[in-house]
């Protein structure tokens, strides 16, 4: 049961959703040509395919091994990354200054989303390697930019992110590695957990970003500075020198992602680990969570690649497994599990989850583009609200939805689901971390409701809802067939049950009751997701009718498309009044009992 791109859909997403070829005219941008962004798809297919997929069930299996702070990744993978770097795909949106092929954000996201299906332990290496360039690029002072960033964009090097000890998860504030200056340097000491891809033996050497105090630094999160601390430091001529103060202690053992290694890194156990301070001092958190939009979009895509490779497989083993009659055929003759209604219930929720994920995935992205390189400053600030509202909602509707997707494919699989040789039950477990790390739903859902839409009063909100509420009023209302009619009441009832959800949370804030829109902020994420996912699978069945009648049309692709936007409004979309519910009802309820009542 192999992984096939959907290519079909992802055009169809990319052209009419989220107007790559409006992207491709921004500054910069201009080499993205439709001939050369559908070469990019192919080739990722390919690749995706071909290369990463096989190795899937490998790094499940297999994992990665240490010894003595050298780790040995599962067979198949360093040549896969060899390949993968020697391919370009390392430099898909990098700037062409440091080698990069510079293609937008839009682009890449797609691509992502088939090494993520395909793989997604692999993927989150040269993820975590286009962030750590990224706050470089942004922050670093020249010299550092020489000497690092060019070899980390080419793949030659790989990079991390450094957050996280032992006593300090999500709370950054707790954060107590030091950095004690010496000369034109810092030396590091202090441990990080949870480090993706911390130690690997694709490249010779490693570049780690590391969160840290300063001996006179601030208390809190205003006395956080990073560093960038490389695995083996670098000489004058480019060349490697000495191996730092940095290894390696552990690897997690998790319970998905296997072929991923998560270390448990020590700095400084003799003397010290060497560090080179990027930006001003005390400013690291400012610089880590500029790299935040991108990182929780890249998350949000995990879960859409998951949720796409698990009704994959899942429809494959549906079309192969034989059992039961159908229903109402009296010859005995022994059908596959697909003419099932309730199987078909299963995959449809599967197929319109996905699609409709993609669709926010890659409008998302977009808006991401335009806030970044178009020339009209309107335009930009404009896009930069939309992405900053939507970013939590992607991440934490996304993520929390792939769990379901994963689940129901187990569920299809029967009991053999539940049998690790089926390769069902991988999906699930490595989708069971989109939703914790980058900040998990309830820190997505804090972000919304207190950042995005209480620090605006709504505008940014009210703005998306009565673009949603122009869809319903023109092209759905103009729209033939009892499918988008029924589309059109179930978008209409959605829009009304965010908007009162995000009225109540703006008069919770008002009257100084934080403690009741937090009670609603979860649901509040799953509410917006639900909303905006019918939104743009009603705007893509307004697109395949007004497509399915022209020269040459993929009419049974249309016909799918407005057939899948039907199912979701008839049985997604319903889920948003009962968000809705508990978020204008059930805050006394959540706050009820006492501590020791629990």
């Amino acid at each position: 049961m192999s992984y096939t791109a959907p290519l079909t859909d992802m055009r169809f997403v990319l052209k009419e959703l989220a107007d790559v070829n409006g992207i491709s005219q921004l500054s910069g941008y201009e080499e993205a040509t439709p001939d050369i962004v559908d070469a990019v798809l192919e080739e990722a297919a390919r690749f995706a395919g071909e290369v990463l997929e096989p190795l899937n069930r490998v790094g499940d299996t297999h994992g990665n091994q240490v010894n003595d702070g050298v780790v040995t990744s599962a067979p198949g993978f360093k040549d896969a990354y060899l390949q993968f770097a020697e391919g370009g795909w390392t430099g898909l949106v990098e700037s062409p200054e440091f080698g990069g092929q510079g293609l937008p954000v839009l682009v890449s996201k797609a691509v992502a989303e088939m090494w993520d299906s395909a793989n997604m332990a692999f993927a989150l290496c040269p993820w975590l390697t286009s962030g750590a360039i990224h706050a470089l690029e942004l922050y670093a002072n020249d010299e550092l930019k020489a000497t690092f960033l060019e070899r980390m964009v080419s793949g030659e090097w790989t990079g991390t992110m450094n957050l996280t000890e032992p006593q300090a998860g999500s709370d950054l504030a707790a954060i107590r590695t030091k950095a004690i200056p010496e000369g034109d340097h810092y030396r590091i000491t202090g441990q990080k957990i949870f480090i993706t891809w911390g130690e690997q033996d694709f490249t010779d050497n490693i570049v780690h970003l590391v969160l840290g105090r300063l001996p006179d630094a601030p208390e809190g999160v205003k006395g956080i500075s990073l560093f960038v601390v490389p695995k083996f430091l670098v000489n004058a001529d480019g060349s490697l020198g000495e191996r730092n103060d940095v290894k390696c202690v552990s690897l997690e053992h998790k319970l998905g992602i296997h072929g991923s290694a998560t270390a448990v890194m020590a700095y400084g156990d003799n003397g010290g680990a060497i560090g080179y301070l990027v930006g001003e001092a005390n400013q690291g958190l400012k610089y880590m969570f500029a790299m935040m939009n991108y990182a929780r979009l890249a998350v949000g895509a995990e879960g859409l690649g998951l949720s796409e490779r698990a009704y994959q497989h899942a429809l494959d083993y549906a079309k192969e497994r034989v059992q039961g009659t159908e229903l109402g055929d009296r010859s005995g003759q022994k059908m596959p599990i697909i003419v099932h209604p309730d199987i078909r219930r299963m995959l449809m929720n599967m197929k319109a989850y996905t699609e409709a994920m993609r669709a926010l995935v890659y409008v998302t992205a977009a808006q991401l583009d335009i806030a970044d390189r178009h020339e009209d400053e309107a335009a930009k600030a404009k896009a930069q609200t939309r992405l900053e509202l939507l970013i939590p909602i992607v991440k934490g509707w996304c993520t929390e939805s792939s769990i379901d997707v994963t689940s129901l494919g187990i569920q299809i699989h029967g009991g053999m689901g539940y049998v690790e040789e089926t390769g069902a039950a991988q999906f699930w477990r490595d989708a069971r971390i989109t939703t914790i790390y980058e900040g998990t739903t309830a820190i997505q859902a804090n972000d919304l409701i207190g950042r995005k839409i209480a620090a605006d009063k709504g505008a940014g909100m009210r703005d998306l809802l009565a673009e949603m509420r122009a869809l319903v009023d023109n092209e759905l209302a103009a729209a033939a067939g009892d499918q988008m009619a029924a589309i059109r009441t179930a978008l209409s009832t959605g829009i009304d049950a965010l908007t009162q959800a995000t009225d109540y949370i703006l008069q919770r804030f008002e009257a100084k009751d934080p403690k009741a829109a937090a009670a609603g902020s979860v649901p509040l994420v799953l509410l917006a997701g639900t909303v905006c996912g019918g939104w743009l699978m009603a705007k893509a069945a307004v697109i395949a009718q007004q497509r399915y009648n022209e020269p040459d049309s993929n009419t049974a692709f249309y016909q799918a498309k407005i057939s899948t936007a039907h199912f979701y409004a008839d049985h997604i979309m319903p889920l948003a009044t009962r968000y809705a519910h508990s978020i204008l009802h059930g805050a006394d309820s959540v706050m009820a009992l006492s501590v020791d009542q629990f």
